[in-house]
């Protein structure tokens, strides 16, 4: 009897074993194939549109809008919140302005410091969908969305702020000594950074395009990592604002001429306007201030006329770089600038090649000390291969 009572304990444990490992098995598989079906970039993160759909509680294919309420993963904010923090948009909390409206810097209750973008318009549901969408990208190299606030007659959207603000004010030569001296290899540890968080933008699932991406749309944290700033912000505009076109500026350099001749942006004319941003990395110069704007592929004009001249790069730059890596650098500029649009490398190129370009470029002034101590003639640095 008691030999039947330990054989039946043992056979129900040994299944019980077994239904248990065939279980683990299972979850793990499922976790696995999940997380890897989900990968759409290098930094492993989701397709932001199924998200916004998981958070609403249905299937890809439900068309339910979420509440005015608020989204998953962006937080509501109260006026009360926001005057609070800006000490009722005090002027001098003012440290900008956008294609939205203008920015002010804000302290949150729980001490979080955020840059608040706000327009004058009434509450939108299309505005929330939207800010549901755009609240589930992220990247390292990506401004974050932190939430939003419709109250009052105002729409806003609530950002992580970023002490050194804008590449533009490290970067622009005013003819004054600059408070931070950006070196060659800084520079392309900076344009690297932005050429991933554009290209993480070119990889979701429809891709986002950028529309306005400048250098005074590359910011940089405390330890001068670059984020890309006001990504989705044209898309919200194009969605909600039906009060007609926004404040335009004279000349936008960074505009693909293509898009003027179509009206249709595209990856192809994010890489254009990053063509731009390189050429302002390596000539230390605004772009809107280069002289000669005349026709739509001048500013490509100006610099295969500038190649051979000795003022093209920026001369703060002496002795920190390469020729080869400046060479290379420069070539990748025109490529990215090209025409057709279509001759230009896609972000994910982008990225690899200023990851070759930086390394090298680390490895040999390791190995030779600094860079070159003396300025190069244009038509020594760059000759067609």
């Amino acid at each position: 009897m008691s030999k039947s009572y330990a054989a039946i304990v043992g056979g129900a444990a040994g299944a019980i074993a077994f239904v248990a490992i065939v279980i683990g098995l299972v979850w793990f598989c499922k976790l696995h194939c999940k997380n890897f079906s989900n990968r759409n970039s290098d930094t492993g993160s989701s397709d932001p549109s199924a998200l916004v759909e998981w958070n609403r509680g249905a299937g890809p294919s439900s068309t339910a809008a979420p509440p005015l309420s608020g989204p998953q993963g962006a937080r509501q904010f109260r006026m009360e919140e926001l005057e609070q923090a800006t000490k009722d948009f005090n002027q001098n909390n003012l440290i900008g302005y956008g294609r939205f409206g203008l920015v002010y810097k804000g302290l949150l209750r729980d001490g979080t410091v955020v840059a608040i973008k706000r327009r004058q318009a009434a509450p939108r549901q299309e505005f929330v969908v939207e800010v549901a969408y755009l609240s589930e990208i992220w990247h390292r190299n990506l401004v974050t969305l932190l939430g939003y606030c419709q109250e009052n007659g105002s729409q806003m959207l609530v950002f992580e702020h970023l002490p050194n603000g804008s590449i533009c004010n490290h970067l622009y030569d005013t003819g004054q000594d600059s408070a931070t001296k950006l070196e060659f290899k800084q520079r392309l540890s900076i344009a690297l950074g932005a050429a991933k968080g554009l290209h993480h933008l070119h990889c979701l699932k429809p891709p986002l395009v950028h529309r306005n991406f400048k250098t005074a749309n590359v910011l940089v944290d405390e330890n001068f990592i670059a984020k890309v700033a006001d990504a989705g912000v044209a898309r919200v505009l194009e969605t909600i604002d039906d009060a007609g076109p926004s404040r335009a500026t004279s000349v936008n350099v960074f505009q693909d001429p293509e898009v003027g001749e179509s009206g249709v942006f595209s990856e192809m004319s994010d890489v254009y306007s990053f063509g731009v941003f390189l050429l302002e990395l390596v000539t230390g110069l605004e772009a809107l201030h280069i002289d000669s704007l005349g026709s739509e592929e001048s500013l490509i004009e100006w610099v295969k006329t500038r190649l051979m001249s000795n003022d093209f790069v920026d001369r703060r730059l002496v002795g920190s770089f390469t020729m080869e890596g400046m060479r290379d650098l420069i070539r990748l500029t025109l490529r990215c600038m090209s025409f057709p649009g279509k001759r230009r490398p896609k972000m994910g190129m982008v990225v690899n090649e200023l990851e070759q370009i930086l390394e090298k470029e680390r490895a040999l002034t390791t190995v030779m000390g600094e860079g070159m101590a003396t300025f190069t003639l244009g038509s020594e640095l760059f000759t067609a291969r």
